[in-house]
């Protein structure tokens, strides 16, 4: 049996969540450099990409709460760092964003499959090396507020 063709269907999938959370990088990276608005950059991102195989929802999430909260991130993980916050590339700075959202607000994601995508997201559009970088980071981060799941 097919599904009815104007039924959207769940995009829940780890493709489909991979696939946000480069869209979501793309969009916190123009949200950090140009200051549009999370709602601008995401009904453009809408129109002009193939959308169809993406978690929207998961998208819109990241997109406007990291953004949102992205003080709040930058202060989570920042300690860690051997600079502040404002000083790291932006395109590893929206990283770190995402993966330290996806830490604190979505635990029942494991934290192994978050540091994996942020260490992709950082491959993909990342400097050559800053993968090592944003592991250790949020490796970090994790052992503070995944500290049960860590020791399991």
């Amino acid at each position: 049996m097919q599904a009815h063709p104007n039924k959207p269907q769940a995009k829940n999938t780890p493709a489909a969540r991979h696939k946000a959370r480069r869209f979501a990088l793309q969009g916190l990276y123009e949200w950090q450099l140009s200051g549009n608005q999370p709602f601008e950059i995401e009904a453009r991102y809408r129109v002009e990409n193939a959308m169809h195989k993406v978690d929207l929802a998961y998208f819109h999430e990241l997109l406007h709460q990291a953004s949102l909260r992205s003080r709040e991130l930058d202060a989570a993980y920042e300690g860690f760092l051997d600079r502040k916050a404002s000083q790291i590339d932006p395109v590893e700075r929206a990283i770190l964003r995402i993966g330290a959202y996806e830490l604190i607000h979505h635990i029942e994601i494991p934290y192994r499959i978050i540091l994996n995508e942020a260490v992709e997201l950082a491959k993909d559009f990342g400097a050559t090396d800053s993968y090592k970088y944003i592991n250790s980071i949020l490796d970090e981060l994790a052992k503070v507020v995944r500290q049960a799941e860590k020791q399991a």
